[in-house]
């Protein structure tokens, strides 16, 4: 069984362009230089990203479906891999209001099997979940053996909708501040694979996708009250992003930066980095044939008037 290293494509190769990081990630990637999006795609050749003009082409869907395609095939064998090696995998999905993450999620779970790879975006606490200790509602949506979690916003809530809103009171926040790398460090310790991104869009192209929101009636739905309050609030969520990433970028589970103004490249970059963080090996099943189909020996099928079908109006 050989070894599997996935390959960085040409089109994953070229130069991630910093198209107009918001204010924060700026500031980040200057207190935290590894932070800045020539870590983002740890383990890729160093060229693999570097400051390129902010007019960059968008990539043409006949190349991002062709890469796509070869990334969802080493999704599945990743997949296989931790279901083989009974790896216990936790992926924390972060950022701005419309920045893709559900759309990344919903790319990397497009081929796989949900009962190996299964997505968790929890609501709003309860008022008995609201008495418990914070990490606990989370706590129960980790992974058991062979299984991989994708959480669609996480524990990081506190540290930003909860701040910026005054969800929390001040002692709460400063707790969790004090608390999350000590519990992120724990997941560690007990064998978990803890990866975290965060996907950063700058202020313009979230105006561009919220106005597209708006148009839009079949996605007028992800425009919450939260999120037309980011977006009177930026500056309140960048100093909130700032203080997270100052006490919670440790380097047993640091933040990965994911430049997401161009959401195709954002999809391959994230997929692309994601297979590199878990060495694996290609565990595809050997072809098969299928066998023979039971000979009829005399089965009598009910009438069709005895069942209820489907109107066909198309």
């Amino acid at each position: 069984m050989a070894k599997k290293t996935p390959g960085i494509a040409p089109e994953a190769r070229r130069p991630e362009g910093r198209v107009a990081a918001d204010r924060s990630d700026r500031h980040a990637a200057r207190a935290h230089p590894k932070n800045t999006e020539s870590t983002a795609l740890r383990g890729a050749p160093t060229n693999s990203v570097a400051d390129t003009p902010a007019e960059r082409a968008r990539l043409k869907n006949k190349a991002y479906l062709a890469e796509l395609a070869r990334l969802q095939l080493e999704l599945v064998k990743l997949q296989e891999w931790i279901r083989y090696q009974g790896l216990r995998v936790v992926v924390a999905f972060e950022g701005r209001d419309a920045a893709g993450k559900g759309g990344v999620i919903k790319t990397i779970t497009q081929s796989l099997n949900p009962r190996v790879c299964r997505v968790v975006a929890l609501a709003a606490p309860t008022e008995r979940e609201k008495t418990q200790w914070y990490f606990q509602r989370y706590v129960a949506h980790l992974p058991a053996a062979g299984e991989m979690v994708l959480f669609d916003r996480s524990w990081y809530n506190r540290a930003g909708v909860e701040r910026v809103m005054g969800f929390c009171t001040e002692d709460e926040y400063q707790e969790f501040l004090r608390s999350c790398p000590e519990f992120e460090r724990m997941l560690v310790r007990s064998g978990i694979v803890l990866i975290k991104y965060w996907f950063s869009v700058s202020d313009a192209e979230q105006e561009r996708r919220f106005q597209a929101r708006l148009s839009d009636p079949t996605k007028r739905w992800k425009l919450s009250p939260m999120d037309l309050q980011s977006r009177s609030r930026w500056l309140d969520y960048s100093r909130a992003k700032d203080e997270m990433f100052a006490h919670c970028d440790i380097k047993q589970a640091p933040w990965y930066v994911v430049n997401a103004d161009d959401k195709k490249r954002a999809r391959l970059n994230c997929i692309t980095h994601l297979l590199g963080q878990i060495p694996y090996e290609d565990l595809t099943p050997e072809q098969i044939e299928l066998p023979p189909r039971q000979q009829d020996t005399g089965y009598v099928r009910p009438p069709l008037t005895d069942q209820t079908f489907v109107p066909e109006v198309h």
